[in-house]
């Protein structure tokens, strides 16, 4: 018969292991515990040489035409989207306070794939012309909660470029509107190597110094290589600067080998990118976003708009189902499917999921017989604040 142990004494009971404080405190900071804060739901791209202090409100009045002329009732929302007929009417009508309000969320002006190469005084001009602006939008009280350049990648071989673009495009804000104006983040694409990342942030660091203001980034992951570096620790390692990771299908999927037909956002390949995206900065506090559909309505007919619509809906969906609460939106056209498809997934289960959050306050079962775990009501919890966060 196994002998029974003594009570362990109260002094080593209390005896902290050695070195615990240190994890405890890497903890904390790796992984800092708290709700969802806002995340816009979408990031607009606008090429740099088409980007002027009216492309906001040319957006908004673009997809508000579009909504009026090829979904003007509630039940034809609830056809082209598959919006539940209760939820219709509200979903159309919060989808039309939206786009003449704030059809822009977060506001990306584009130096990169979507601007192409120029001549160095070419492009020069073109970030003076967007500094004066974004200048315009801040005093206008337009510029969006979130807004920013994307610069070109330090993989193309041209460093000074990016930085110069960077460096040049901050200051001349800073210097017109008198300050930074918040909301402020920059764009870093195909990153195939860490150690560019390390030398971003240090950019971003003497740029601190000069502006006294804190700066952070966006990295994109548009490489099979770059997810062998995402790790819990990457942020820290960053001085902290990394604010988000955003997936980049169409050079990914090339990247990989992919056939043409095959570039899509919903790709298993696409998947598991995320996924592992997901498990490497999960709890980090680095927001993650998805990409884009690279299209635009064949013709003005409604057939082609709802066409158009319906498979930008679907990508939406399958971004929302897969835990990506952002994605890139590339045309006007894509703000109503995009708020359309947000809304109805919120609004779907939004009183069921706080049933359940106050059936567990409450010690009971929730309606049907649910009983959740913790877990699921942090879930639910969170669902619940992201959905407040995105309505409008």
């Amino acid at each position: 018969m196994r002998s029974v142990p003594e009570a362990v004494p109260e002094t080593v009971r209390e005896t902290v292991p050695e070195g615990f404080e240190e994890a405890y405190r890497l903890q904390r900071a790796r992984f800092p515990a708290g709700e969802p804060a806002w995340q816009p739901v979408h990031t607009v791209y606008v090429p740099a040489d088409r980007f002027t202090a009216r492309t906001v409100a040319d957006w908004g009045e673009q997809a508000l035409s579009l909504l009026k002329a090829h979904l003007a009732s509630p039940e034809e929302m609830a056809e082209v989207f598959g919006v539940p007929g209760g939820l219709a009417a509200l979903v159309h009508d919060k989808v039309l306070l939206k786009l003449a309000t704030e059809p822009v969320e977060d506001l990306r002006v584009d130096f990169e794939d979507g601007y192409g190469l120029r001549p160095g005084p070419v492009e020069d001009g073109h970030v003076d012309q967007a500094v004066a602006a974004v200048a315009a939008m801040s005093d206008a009280g337009t510029l969006p909660r979130r807004w920013g350049p994307r610069v070109k990648s330090f993989a193309d071989g041209d460093p000074g470029r990016s930085v110069r673009t960077l460096e040049r495009f901050v200051m001349g804000v800073a210097e017109r509107a008198g300050g930074l104006p918040d909301g402020f983040t920059v764009t870093f694409p195909k990153i195939l190597m860490e150690s560019y990342l390390g030398q971003f942030a240090r950019v971003l660091s003497g740029l601190e110094a000069e502006l006294g203001v804190r700066l952070r980034f966006e990295m994109q992951v548009e490489a099979p290589q770059t997810l062998a570096f995402l790790r819990g620790d990457l942020n820290e390692s960053l001085g902290g600067r990394l604010a988000a990771a955003h997936f980049g299908v169409f050079d990914y999927t090339a990247a990989i080998g992919l056939p043409p037909q095959e570039q899509r956002l919903d790709h298993p390949a696409c998947d598991h990118a995320r996924h592992v995206m997901q498990t490497a900065l999960s709890g980090t506090g680095v927001e993650l976003s998805d990409g884009s559909l690279a299209a635009a309505p064949a013709s003005d007919r409604t057939l082609d708009v709802h066409v158009l619509w319906r498979r930008h809906a679907e990508l939406v969906r399958h971004s929302l189902r897969h835990g990506y609460y952002q994605g890139w939106d590339m045309h006007p056209s894509h703000l109503v499917s995009r708020f359309a498809t947000v809304y109805a997934f919120h609004l779907a289960r939004y009183d069921s999921y706080r049933e359940r959050v106050r059936a567990w306050e409450e010690r009971r079962a929730a309606e049907g017989g649910v009983m959740d775990e913790p877990a699921t009501i942090r879930t639910l919890a969170a669902a619940l604040r992201r959905a407040d966060m995105a309505l409008p």
